[in-house]
C-alpha cells in the first residue's frame, strides 16, 4: 500500500470514528503513538491525516495535552454561501433515477440551493463513504435513496449524527424503519396487488413473481402479489416466487426464468418487481420461441422509459418519479428555512396505478 493510499485511509477512518460517534465532541483522540500501532503505519503518516482534519476543523490541538474533537464539526454551514442540499440514490444514470434527480434539481435550482449528488450503487460501504463525504461538505439538508432495506443497515449513526446537528433528512422510494424518518414512498404492496389481479382477472392462474429481497421495496410488492392471489380465493405456491439480490440480480432472473419456461407446467403470466427485470424476462421468452402476449404476458413496474422501449410495450405499475423529485426537494427547502415547521413531519405515500399496454392478455385455452 503506497503511503498516500495510507495517509487517505487513516484520515477517512478517523473521520468516521467522529461521524459515527465513536470519538464525541471534546473528547481526546489517540496519542500519535497509539494511532501508529493502531494503523501500522509511520508518525509521518499520522501527522499528516491529524494535520488535514485540524485543518477541516474535524479536530484541534491543545499545546501540551494532545488531538481532541472539534465542537464545531458542522456548525459553520450555509453562512456566505448558497445553501447546499445532498442527495444519494442507489444509482445516478440509468432507469428511473435521472428523473427523480431533475425534478429535484429543477426545484432546487430556481430557489437559488446547491445541489450535490452521489451515488451507493446499492452498496453499504459506499453509503457509508456517501455520508462521510456530505458531511464533509457541510450540507444544510439531505435527500436520501437508502440502501439495501431489506437488512439492518450499519450506518444508522451517520443519521443520528445529522439529527444532533438539526441537519434535515427525508428519504425517497424507502426508509429506514428503525429511525422512521420523513418519506416519500410508493405503496408498493397495493402496486404488486393491482398488477398480480390484473393477470387475474384477465384469467391467469399460473402467475409467477420475480422480487428482489434485499430492498424492501421487493418485499413490499411480493406482499401484494400474495394477496391478491389470497382474496381472489386462488391457490398459492412457493414456487411461484423468485428472490434475488442486487449482486446476482441479471443472472438469476436468467437462469429462474429459463427453468420455469422450459417446464411442462410453465407459467402464463410474469410479475416483475420493475421494468429493467421484465426486458430481461423478455429476452428469454424470445429465446424459447414464445410471443407476448400470446404464449405469456409480463408485467413491469415503475413505469420507465423502459416499458416503452422494445417491440412489445409493457404494461406497467405507475411511479411518480419527477413529482417525487420536486416535492421532495420543495419539502427541504421549505425545512431549510424554517417555514411551516409544524406541517413538515409527515410523509407521503404515492399510490400507483397500473398503466395496461400490450403485453398483457387473456391466457390461451
Amino acid at each position: 500500500m503506497s503511503e498516500l493510499t495510507k495517509y487517505s485511509m487513516v484520515k477517512n477512518e478517523i473521520k468516521s470514528w467522529i461521524y459515527e460517534g465513536k470519538v464525541k465532541p471534546g473528547e481526546k483522540i489517540h496519542s500519535e503513538n497509539e494511532l501508529m500501532k493502531i494503523f501500522d503505519v509511520s508518525r509521518h503518516t499520522i501527522r499528516q491525516a491529524i494535520g488535514d482534519l485540524v485543518h477541516e476543523g474535524l479536530l484541534y490541538r491543545e499545546q501540551g495535552s494532545g488531538t481532541y474533537c472539534s465542537h464545531r464539526q458542522l456548525s459553520e454551514k450555509g453562512r456566505e454561501r448558497n445553501k447546499m442540499i445532498g442527495v444519494i440514490t442507489t444509482y445516478l444514470s440509468d432507469y428511473i433515477f435521472p428523473s427523480i434527480i431533475r425534478g429535484i434539481e429543477s426545484s432546487l435550482s430556481s430557489a437559488g440551493y446547491t445541489l450535490v449528488v452521489a451515488s451507493t450503487n446499492n452498496d453499504i460501504e459506499k453509503e457509508k463513504q456517501c455520508l462521510v463525504n456530505m458531511l464533509d461538505k457541510k450540507i444544510d439538508g439531505l435527500i436520501v435513496e437508502p440502501t439495501k432495506t431489506g437488512s439492518f443497515n450499519p450506518n444508522l449513526n451517520y443519521y443520528l449524527t445529522l439529527e444532533q446537528h438539526h441537519i434535515p433528512y427525508l428519504m425517497i422510494n424507502q426508509l429506514y424503519q428503525e429511525l422512521n424518518p420523513p418519506h416519500f414512498i410508493l405503496d408498493d404492496e397495493h402496486g404488486g396487488f393491482i398488477a398480480t389481479e390484473h393477470l387475474i382477472k384477465l384469467g391467469h392462474e399460473k402467475v409467477f413473481g420475480f422480487f428482489k429481497q434485499d430492498d424492501m421495496q421487493g418485499v413490499n410488492r411480493m406482499k401484494g402479489f400474495i394477496r391478491a392471489f389470497r382474496e381472489n380465493g386462488l391457490s398459492f405456491y412457493p414456487e411461484m416466487v423468485v428472490t434475488y439480490t442486487t449482486e446476482n440480480k441479471k443472472e438469476k432472473t436468467i437462469a429462474e426464468a429459463r427453468k420455469r419456461l422450459s417446464s411442462a407446467d410453465r407459467p402464463t403470466a410474469i410479475f416483475c418487481y420493475n421494468d429493467e427485470i421484465a426486458l430481461i424476462v423478455l429476452d428469454v421468452v424470445r429465446e424459447f420461441g414464445l410471443k407476448v402476449p400470446d404464449d405469456i404476458s409480463i408485467v413491469g413496474y415503475d413505469d420507465s422509459h423502459l416499458s416503452e422501449a422494445s417491440e412489445v410495450k409493457l404494461t406497467s405499475v405507475t411511479h411518480p418519479k419527477m413529482q417525487m423529485g420536486i416535492e421532495a426537494a420543495k419539502w427541504m427547502i421549505a425545512k431549510v428555512e424554517g417555514r411551516n415547521t409544524n406541517k413538515l413531519e409527515h410523509s407521503t405515500v404515492y399510490k400507483p396505478e397500473l398503466v395496461v399496454r400490450h403485453s398483457t392478455a387473456k391466457p390461451k385455452r
